[in-house]
């Protein structure tokens, strides 16, 4: 039986790669593995973040740890290798666009082992990002190359990619938000903080969500300071709801930056209170680029505090809005979807919830060709 590594560098990976193992649950052709490179530590992936997302707990880890992008990547590179050549998988399966995808791929390629992309052929055209480059590499590199829509597919082709390698499936973090919400709506959640918490402000009327945590909007004190008075100005009309990533949260601080007394500050929530917090809020403000997914697979108002997008499918069918930092935009969008003039978007083709199974159909026809094809799972 042929093995699959699954990397996982960062908690948003596990989300992507959730998906990709329940599809490989259900299927007896492909084994495989969940490797954890250690990037980042979260004290929060315990047994029950695992049992959550409704997969076990990762088989290796390499405990990378934090430091420069380079010395991260380095670290990465040296463990990977000496995993890979310990028990040379059949499969390097990565996903999105931390330093661990690119560098598990680089150490793949280099022993000779083929490697899939998930999330590829994204491009924000912003090399500044430290996630572009990492993105250019990897697909640079792949031998599968499975992209959540269309803007994604022309990008690669664009970079000389062959048909054969490019495979539209849809996207594996709509699979696991999906998947994610029949859970919370089949299970009993009154003790969650979330929940008290949504409860108090729904008491008032709606409610928005936020979040910040970009080097480019937090690391920029002007940057910042611009995107503070936004939310000031914001809340003004519609209490905000905001947990604080660690480094936002410290350079708040550090240059004494002040939200307004209607901004509600929280520390980081686990997936399924966060969910559970901005599935119903009015509208999400964020830089994230798997929120604006996330709310656009599920209808949510999201204005992306960006200047560029690498998923612009949420722009042009979804429910996003790229409104840069500028605060008299942001207010205007914002009150826009207050008055109910806001923009109706729609959930884009083949984010149905299958887009593991369609990867996991896939690899098992490349890598063990003699076998049936995986069986499908009903819609949810």
């Amino acid at each position: 039986m042929k093995t699959i590594y699954l990397i996982a560098g960062a908690r948003p990976n596990f989300m992507k790669i959730a998906p990709i193992v329940r599809a490989l649950q259900r299927q007896a052709t492909l084994a495989f593995k969940i490797v954890h490179t250690g990037q980042h530590y979260d004290r929060d992936m315990n047994e029950v973040f695992f049992e959550e997302l409704g997969i076990p707990k990762p088989d290796l880890c390499l405990e990378a740890g934090g430091g420069s992008h380079a010395s991260q990547t380095a670290k990465v590179m040296i463990g990977f290798e000496s995993l890979c050549l310990q028990e040379r998988p059949d499969c390097v399966l990565v996903v999105g666009d931390v330093n661990s995808t690119m560098a598990c791929a680089i150490v793949a390629k280099k022993l000779n082992l083929p490697v899939a992309h998930v999330e590829a052929g994204l491009r924000s055209g912003d090399m500044s990002m430290p996630e572009e480059i990492n993105r250019l590499v990897t697909d640079a590199i792949s031998d599968w190359l499975f992209a959540t829509e269309t803007a994604a597919v022309e990008h690669l082709l664009r970079e000389g990619k062959s048909s054969t390698k490019i495979h539209y499936v849809g996207h594996v973090m709509v699979d696991n938000v999906l998947y994610q919400l029949k859970k919370l709506l089949a299970s009993e959640r009154s003790a969650m903080a979330s929940t008290k918490l949504k409860a108090r402000l729904q008491a008032n009327g709606p409610y928005g969500v936020v979040t910040l945590h970009r080097p480019g909007n937090v690391d920029t004190p002007l940057v910042l300071q611009s995107l503070a008075r936004a939310l000031r100005n914001v809340s003004e009309h519609i209490p905000l709801v905001f947990p604080v990533h660690p480094r936002t949260r410290a350079m708040l601080m550090q240059t004494q930056t002040t939200l307004g007394a209607n901004v509600i500050l929280t520390g980081p929530l686990a997936y399924m209170e966060f969910l559970d917090l901005w599935r119903e809020a009015a509208m999400v403000l964020t830089d994230s680029g798997g929120l604006q997914e996330e709310t656009t697979a599920l209808g949510i108002p999201c204005l992306t505090l960006r200047n560029n997008t690498e998923r612009p499918i949420t722009i042009d069918a979804g429910s996003n809005i790229l409104v840069g930092t500028d605060p008299i935009r942001i207010k205007e969008e914002a009150l826009h979807i207050l008055h109910g003039k806001g923009k109706k978007g729609r959930c884009p083709p083949m984010w149905d919830g299958h887009a593991a199974e369609r990867i996991i159909d896939i690899l098992s026809r490349e890598l063990a060709p003699n076998s049936p094809p995986v069986q499908r799972a009903t819609a949810a």
